[in-house]
């Protein structure tokens, strides 16, 4: 069976803009604004899952208690680790590891930030926890509260992209977007 998947992203954030990762900063006023803009009438959903980083948790924790639906927090869908890179701008980058920064943004699986995640294991990571969430709520209608990065992977291969345009997927802070997944993990990016 299918399960269809809404995929909202985080909003804005307390610290700002940049490489946030596995940094756990809240959101703002403005990004809390946002996620609730990108799930208006989009219900209903029978659960939602979201990442244990507060600038998801908490606007899902909030949503599930309004909608008086379950929730379930789900550790691999966690923001690729960044590193070195952590918190750090993209600008800044460029001014202290830019080629490093380019070889990253060409190729993302090839290139690793220091002591960051490698994207290969970023991608098993977020592909196993969306398995287990097929096996156990396929035929049901799920909200996913997540980053840019998680959603960025599950649209590039949905779009059926090359691994080296990853990094080309747009996903602005509330943006939601819709996915089937069916059996083997095979996504279909849903209008």
């Amino acid at each position: 069976m299918t399960l269809h998947l809404q995929l909202l992203r985080h909003g804005e954030t307390e610290l700002g803009g940049g490489l946030r990762g596995s940094l756990d900063d809240a959101l703002t006023e403005r990004g809390w604004q946002q996620m609730h803009d990108g799930v208006r009438g989009q219900a209903p959903w029978d659960l939602i899952v979201s990442s244990p980083l507060q600038r998801c948790a908490r606007f899902a924790q909030q949503l599930a208690e309004q909608l008086q639906l379950p929730l379930t927090l789900e550790a691999g869908f966690q923001e690729l680790h960044f590193g070195a890179w952590e918190g750090q701008s993209t600008a800044a980058l460029m001014h202290t590891a830019a080629d490093d920064l380019g070889r990253f943004w060409s190729d993302p699986y090839g290139f690793t930030p220091p002591q960051g995640e490698p994207v290969a294991d970023f991608s098993r990571r977020v592909l196993d926890a969306l398995e287990r969430l097929h096996q156990t709520c396929s035929g049901q209608r799920v909200l996913l509260v997540s980053h840019g990065g998680v959603m960025r992977l599950l649209l590039a291969r949905a779009r059926g992209l090359p691994r080296e345009q990853l990094l080309n997927v747009e996903v602005a802070h509330g943006a939601l977007f819709g996915l089937s997944v069916g059996a083997g993990g095979q996504l279909r990016e849903e209008g």
